[in-house]
């Protein structure tokens, strides 16, 4: 009781001595008489201060609305995520983001927020520093879009469809990552700005997970950017690396294929005792390339992406996880790929948009091989192609429609039940983005 009773008497005597001073600055501040042109003088140049501050904070943000109708209730799907095992329609705030930037030249930084009807996340929180002599090395730190490729940067608000590939959100979900890395790219007035090499160190995990093992992954890319003199073409190309990895819960390492006892094709497994522990590897090789060429009848852009490698996972998924696995270790050979053709309708704010892609999480199988006795292959192991039509109107320079249909088509296998033949899970949207 006393103990309380001495806190409350802390507190009242802290909050008298506070208002005291409060009181005996604001009687010393009234006793300054000011010149009338040194207070306007000085209030013009608080102005201006204020107003330099705000021209360098900038706050961007977008919401996008859609409604969907898929070809049957419950399906998986990676158009915005599976429906609810009762509905093939639904509402939903596909992306809600709010974004802010402050630009000090050679620092900046940003925080971005994701508000949907699921809740709020982070999507960026990150600095970025250059250095001042030449202004072409920068150090970027914190949670930001993995430098890989070009669907990944390519914002979700200017994207011509409304999602990422399936290859895309498996290998890379979230887009982004924890980490750092370095840029190399000339200022806009040098000759060498086309040319851009970028390098760093990330957990592995994604933007919003923690780490749960000592590797650190490598990403890295090189391309070009360029324009031609009458600015009727530009076009671009770019390399891009992945090597890390993630260590390995038990012994059980699926691995290679062997032809099994009971004839049929299947995973071979290395069961050392000194496997556990170890780092399954995760390497992609990417390359990317993009052509816009501004033609009298509308704007013409060609666009695509291969990549393949080696991704590790489990039974059940070749998803890069973001919670420590807890199970055997599957390596899978994978590769896939999209392509985009796009066209502007004349001057119009029409735009037709087609797009291609694949995804093959394990080339090494294929067809009827999958889901045989004793092979371990499943639903997980089969192919995906997916041809996506759909078309843009931009009704004016914030709000964008677009109406698109998936047609989603899954590799079969006559032994793997469930999957004898392609699934009906073609998914349409209609979606209004409003854009700030």
């Amino acid at each position: 009781m006393k103990n309380k009773m001495w806190n409350k008497t802390l507190i009242k005597a802290t909050l008298a001595i506070t208002l005291f001073a409060l009181f005996i600055y604001n009687v010393k501040s009234q006793e300054v008489e000011q010149n009338p042109i040194d207070t306007l003088t000085t209030s013009v140049q608080k102005l201006q201060s204020d107003f330099i501050l705000l021209k360098k904070l900038k706050i961007y943000g977008y919401v996008q609305a859609q409604f969907q109708t898929a070809d049957s209730m419950g399906i998986s799907s990676f158009a915005g995520g599976s429906f609810p095992i009762n509905s093939d329609k639904r509402f939903m705030v596909r992306r809600g983001r709010l974004k802010a930037a402050y630009d000090n030249g050679l620092s900046l930084f940003v925080l971005q927020f994701d508000i949907t009807e699921k809740g709020m996340g982070i999507k960026d929180a990150y600095m970025k520093i250059t250095e001042p002599w030449m202004k072409a090395v920068s150090l970027t730190t914190g949670v930001f879009d993995r430098p890989f490729g070009f669907e990944i940067s390519y914002s979700s608000s200017s994207r011509e469809t409304p999602e990422r590939t399936r290859l895309f959100q498996t290998i890379f979900p979230g887009e982004r990552d924890l980490g750092a890395k370095i840029t190399i790219q000339a200022p806009k007035t040098s000759k060498w700005n086309f040319l851009k090499i970028e390098g760093g160190l990330f957990n592995g995990t994604g933007g919003t997970a923690s780490d749960f093992d000592y590797k650190k992954d490598f990403i890295g890319n090189i391309g070009i950017n360029k324009t031609t003199k009458n600015e009727k073409i530009n076009y671009a190309v770019r390399a891009s690396y992945y090597n890390g990895g993630y260590r390995q819960p038990t012994k059980y390492i699926y691995n290679g294929f062997e032809t099994l006892t009971n004839g049929n094709l299947g995973y071979s497994v290395d069961s050392t005792s000194t496997n556990k522990g170890k780092i399954a590897k995760r390497e992609y090789i990417g390359a990317d390339a993009q052509i816009n060429i501004d033609f009298p009848f509308g704007l013409t852009s060609l666009r695509g992406e291969f990549i393949q490698g080696t991704q590790p996972g489990t039974s059940l998924t070749s998803a890069s996880p973001s919670d420590a696995p807890t199970t055997d270790t599957y390596i899978r050979k994978f590769n896939g790929a999209y392509f985009y053709f796009l066209q502007n309708i004349m001057q119009t704010k029409h735009q037709f948009v087609l797009k291609y892609d694949w995804y093959d999480p394990n080339t090494n199988v294929s067809g009827d091989e999958i889901g045989k006795s004793g092979s371990k292959l499943n639903n997980n192991d089969l192919k995906y192609t997916t041809i996506g039509i759909g078309w843009v109107y931009r009704w004016d320079t914030n709000v964008k429609i677009t109406a698109y249909y998936d047609f989603v088509k899954n590799e079969t296998s006559k032994n793997l039940a469930g999957y004898t033949k392609d699934l009906k899970d073609n998914v349409f949207t209609l979606r209004i983005q409003y854009k700030f």
